[in-house]
């Protein structure tokens, strides 16, 4: 009789024992389903880390200009991230391969504005880590500018202008469907890009460019190139410089006036040298009776070059013709 009893508890021991690894069983099954939801909830996701600064260095494709960081925007982004011990939006980073001439090991695709403040502060970048192609890396970042702070149009059109030139898009309207612009303001902010850059520097920063600048701008240039020119480099030695305002009624003020003082009397702007590769080749001046003259550097002419030279100013004199009719 005890034996039976011993057989019967062990029994019994047994079955709890069983059915307490059947409970635990089934309880790992539920965690791993949970599990498993959660994994399917973070498909797809990136995950983020905290890089060297060091270890990033700018896009090609980037499109800050450099004084932007010199703005009060910037000084109060530079605070908080200061105040934050980081950046607490990511940036958003592409592996790139480590040569000898540049150690770094990622590029940005966006963030340059919160980069440049960990830099400055000495902190990690936070940062989202994405294989991603130069044309991808063109549209993210120029949509997630456009969401944030935006570009100057200035900065957009030098933005612009290198993707066009470097065949990322073949036309303004490619580009502009890429990255869901609009086709107006980019063929506005190219203009202003495409300006020459004594215009440019008539401003006291390019940032001052806005999109309504460019149709005045760009049609008083077309118009006359060397008072344009002329008055642009008065105006870039103006210290202070002038509001943006001042600066384009200067410039595309009638010949022989300035803007809101009717006439005034001429002074023949100083003679527009052409330059070729950083090179002057000749150089453009107006006399006080409009009449102008061509100098060219000694050494380029020939007699054989003269045919067509005179066709090219007997061109450009006619189309001058044709305005004043």
């Amino acid at each position: 009789m005890s034996q039976a009893n011993d057989q019967r508890s062990e029994l019994l021991r047994e079955n709890e024992a069983l059915k307490t690894r059947v409970e635990a069983l089934g309880q790992i099954e539920s965690r791993a389903a949970e599990l498993r939801d959660e994994l399917e909830a973070w498909e797809g996701a990136k995950a983020t880390r905290l890089i060297d600064p060091a270890k990033i260095r700018r896009s090609r494709w980037a499109n800050r200009d450099s004084r932007h960081f010199e703005s009060e925007d910037f000084r109060l982004l530079k605070e908080e991230i200061a105040s934050a011990g980081g950046n607490v939006q990511p940036v958003k980073v592409r592996p790139v391969a480590v040569t000898g001439d540049d150690p770094a090991e990622y590029e940005i695709v966006y963030g340059h504005r919160r980069y440049q403040a960990c830099l400055e502060l000495g902190l990690p970048v936070l940062a989202l880590v994405d294989s991603v192609d130069d044309r991808g890396l063109f549209v993210e970042m120029d949509r997630e500018n456009r969401t944030r702070k935006d570009l100057s149009p200035w900065e957009q059109g030098v933005m612009y202008r290198r993707a066009l030139d470097e065949g990322l898009f073949p036309s303004n309207r490619r580009l502009a469907e890429a990255v869901g612009a609009d086709l107006g303001n980019v063929g506005k902010a190219l203009a202003l890009a495409s300006l020459p850059q004594e215009v440019v520097d008539a401003f006291a920063s390019p940032l001052d460019l806005q999109y309504r600048f460019a149709k005045p701008l760009k049609d008083a240039f077309e118009r006359d190139p060397v008072i344009v020119r002329a008055r642009a480099q008065r105006l870039s030695k103006m210290t202070p410089k002038l509001p943006a305002k001042e600066v384009i009624d200067r410039l595309i003020a009638p010949a022989g006036a300035e803007a809101g003082e009717g006439v005034v009397p001429y002074n023949p702007p100083v003679p527009v040298a052409v330059e070729i590769g950083g090179k002057k080749v000749a150089s453009v001046s107006l006399n006080a009776k409009r009449g102008g003259s061509i100098s060219i550097e000694p050494g380029l002419l020939t007699e054989d070059a003269l045919p067509e030279l005179t066709e090219l100013i007997e061109k450009y004199l006619a189309k001058l013709a044709r305005r004043k009719q």
